[in-house]
């Protein structure tokens, strides 16, 4: 620790347990010495001089990465890992299953992750088994046999509110491991390591880095076995995390608080408006009161988040909407400053969705221009 003339010491306030979240975003891993630049810099090195404990980026990482690690660990409460991608982070958490253990995971969930668990199932590494994420009493009873639950509140797309806290804290003291995909919550929103679950998962492509302009992944692990796991995979796997990817995912979650909480009044707003326009069949947003999670969801979140689903008529609506939105994106992905908009049944493996389902991720912009632009689509 570097101390100045007066005694001062610099690290004194950076703690995050001492820190509000919004805080810790900004001053979280960042260097500290008199002298040092006041962001992180990116170390473009793959390989550095004997003589220390660092040799070689992909076994003992870059200075780069810890700071990104250091700031989602300090949020979740955990020691955070940095992948190439939120799949690459996924595959990592998942190869915590022992040979042949069962994986429950739930019927509305990220289609990649459906899908990776669908593979492995075909060819004997594990089994696999679908709940409904607001089937509480079903996940409970499945603590007893599983190796891992997967967990995933809100869904995606249907954004069901599953019961996370009470399913971590139950599985606590069990052989049990949880993970969590904490990707639409955001940390900001819900802490799953605090209620006991083992691992988090985020694709930091989405809020984290929040520019739509980068592709990174993280597993927050509470255990120092499952960290020591966790990082062992990335090493052989080879999937580590680009140096400017994770440069820009650091310079993005600064802004994380001030883009969600945006992000969020916008979305309420939205989806209000469309809840009782006459062109749209259903809306999903977990901060509606008529929203079948919307309690759980008071009770377990700090915030509802950015993310509708709503229903047109049929396909073809859909399709006429994504074409017709000018200020609106079409687009896939979700957690940039800007609102893109999408129709998932047309998404291989998503195909049993309402045919007229949109999901939309609601950005910064004026809400008035949002939903202009959106009023116009459906009218037209």
């Amino acid at each position: 620790m570097h101390l100045r003339a007066d005694g001062y010491s610099p690290n004194t306030m950076r703690d995050p347990e001492k820190l509000e979240a919004e805080t810790w975003l900004v001053s979280g891993g960042r260097p500290e010495a008199a002298g040092e630049p006041l962001n992180a810099p990116l170390v473009a090195a793959s390989t550095f001089r004997y003589g220390a404990d660092r040799g070689y980026s992909r076994n003992e990482g870059s200075p780069t990465w810890e700071s990104l690690e250091t700031v989602v660990g300090g949020l979740e409460g955990g020691d955070a890992t940095a992948f190439s991608s939120g799949m690459a982070a996924v595959a990592a958490a998942i190869e915590l299953v022992p040979s042949g253990g069962e994986v429950v995971y739930p019927d509305d969930c990220y289609q990649g992750v459906a899908t990776l668990l669908q593979r492995g199932a075909e060819q004997g590494r594990w089994t696999i088994r679908k709940l409904a994420a607001e089937d509480t009493a079903g996940w409970l009873a499945a603590i007893d046999s599983a190796a891992m639950l997967w967990l995933e509140s809100p869904s995606n797309p249907l954004l069901a509110i599953g019961d996370v806290a009470g399913i971590c804290e139950a599985a606590r003291d069990s052989d049990t491991l949880v993970a969590v995909d904490n990707t639409f919550a955001t940390p900001l929103n819900q802490r799953p390591l605090e209620r006991g679950a083992d691992v988090v998962l985020h694709s930091a492509t989405k809020y984290i880095g929040g520019h739509s302009d980068l592709l990174c992944g993280l597993a927050v692990t509470r255990s120092d076995a499952h960290t020591g796991q966790i990082r062992l995979s990335r090493v052989l796997q080879g999937a580590t995390p680009g140096t400017m990817e994770v440069f820009l995912a650091t310079r993005g979650i600064r802004t994380l608080a001030v883009r969600l909480r945006t992000a969020e009044a916008n979305a309420l707003e939205l989806a209000k408006r469309l809840q009782a326009h006459p062109a749209v069949v259903a809306t999903r947003y977990p901060g509606l009161i008529d929203h079948p999670g919307h309690e759980l969801a008071v009770r377990q979140l700090d915030g509802f988040g950015s993310m509708i689903s709503f229903d047109l008529v049929d396909g073809d609506a859909a399709d006429r909407l994504c074409r017709r939105v000018q200020l609106i994106e079409h687009a896939t992905s979700l957690g940039g400053v800007e609102t893109t908009i999408e129709r998932r049944a047309v998404i291989s493996g998503q195909e049993h969705l309402p045919a007229g389902l949109l999901r939309m991720s609601v950005g910064i912009e004026s809400v008035e221009d949002l939903w202009s632009d959106l009023e116009q689509a459906i009218r037209s």
